[in-house]
This record gives C-alpha cells, sequence and structure tokens, in this order.
C-alpha cells in the first residue's frame, strides 16, 4: 500500500469515528446547529444587518469580513472544481450535496477560520475568543454529520487561516 493509499485510508477512518450523524441526540443536534451556523448565507445577513445599523467601527468589519467571505468562496469554488472530490455517503446535508457535490477543500471550514483570523486581527478581543472557539466547533461539525472527510476541513481550515491573513495585511494596507 502506498503512501497516500495510507493517508486517504487514515482519513477516511478518522471521519468515520468522527461521524455522528446517524446517532439521534444533543450531541448530534449540537452538531447540526455548528454546522449551519458557518453557512455563508447566514453570517452574510448577520454582517449586512450590522452593517446597516452598527457604528462605523463595526461597519468597516462587517464590511472586510463580508468581502473576505466572497474571495474565500470564489477560492474555494476553483479549488473544488479542479479537485472534484465527492463528499462522503450519508443521508444528512441534502442542500450542501445537491448544490455543492464537491468536497474538498471545506468551504464552510475556509470561512469560519478565515473569519476567525479576522476577528483576531481586528478585535473587538471578545469577538476574537468567541470566533476562535466557533470556527473549531464549524470545521468539526461538518465531519461529525459526514458532508466532509477530515482532510477537507483540515484544507479548509488552513485555507481559511491563510486567506485571513492576507485580508488583514491588504486592510493594513488599505487603512
Amino acid at each position: 500500500m502506498s503512501f497516500l493509499q495510507k493517508l486517504q485510508q487514515f482519513d477516511w477512518q478518522a471521519s468515520q469515528r468522527l461521524s455522528i450523524a446517524g446517532q439521534p441526540g444533543p450531541l448530534r443536534r449540537l452538531a447540526i446547529l455548528f454546522a449551519h451556523s458557518g453557512d455563508s448565507w447566514l453570517i452574510l445577513v448577520v454582517l449586512g444587518v450590522i452593517w446597516l445599523l452598527g457604528s462605523d467601527y463595526w461597519k468597516t468589519r462587517a464590511l472586510v469580513m463580508a468581502v473576505g467571505i466572497v474571495l474565500t468562496a470564489v477560492l474555494v469554488f476553483a479549488i473544488k472544481l479542479v479537485v472534484r472530490r465527492q463528499r462522503p455517503e450519508g443521508d444528512w446535508g441534502g442542500i450542501y450535496r445537491k448544490t455543492d457535490p464537491h468536497s474538498f477543500p471545506s468551504g464552510h471550514a475556509a470561512r469560519a477560520m478565515m473569519l476567525a483570523v479576522l476577528a483576531i486581527g481586528m478585535g473587538p478581543l471578545w469577538l476574537a475568543i468567541l470566533a476562535a472557539i466557533w470556527a473549531p466547533l464549524v470545521t468539526l461539525a461538518r465531519v461529525a454529520m459526514g458532508v466532509h472527510y477530515l482532510s477537507d476541513v483540515v484544507a479548509g481550515a488552513l485555507l481559511g487561516a491563510a486567506a485571513g491573513v492576507i485580508y488583514l495585511q491588504v486592510f493594513a494596507l488599505l487603512t
């Protein structure tokens, strides 16, 4: 067995161990909540409300984060078109499976980690702390609910972190 085959086998087995999609109970409900909390449309609606109602301080953060979401989505989509890895088999997450059958890299993990990096870099501290806790939970929830392999979310999180660092540097240059 080649190294790549061993890595794929480990990825599949680890993803299976983390999956709770078929297990009813409070942990599954919590995983569903976190899995959906990383949806781009939901975050963009929240950022839109913040931009409409917030002070200049919050408008700036909302705008930077919204632009970051769009740019990160384009980057993730381009990679998914090249890699074309199919999602794991499963019943949960039909909307994700229909609208985006490809799983590598995870857009939710990329988006969550990018937002956490922006929150850490731009503040305030309480938002940075919440985002730093929330991002890994979104990432793990995507594997727990069976719509991603572990390697999908690791790659997405790394991509999102790198994108967040770049966006912070661009933001610093523009301000």
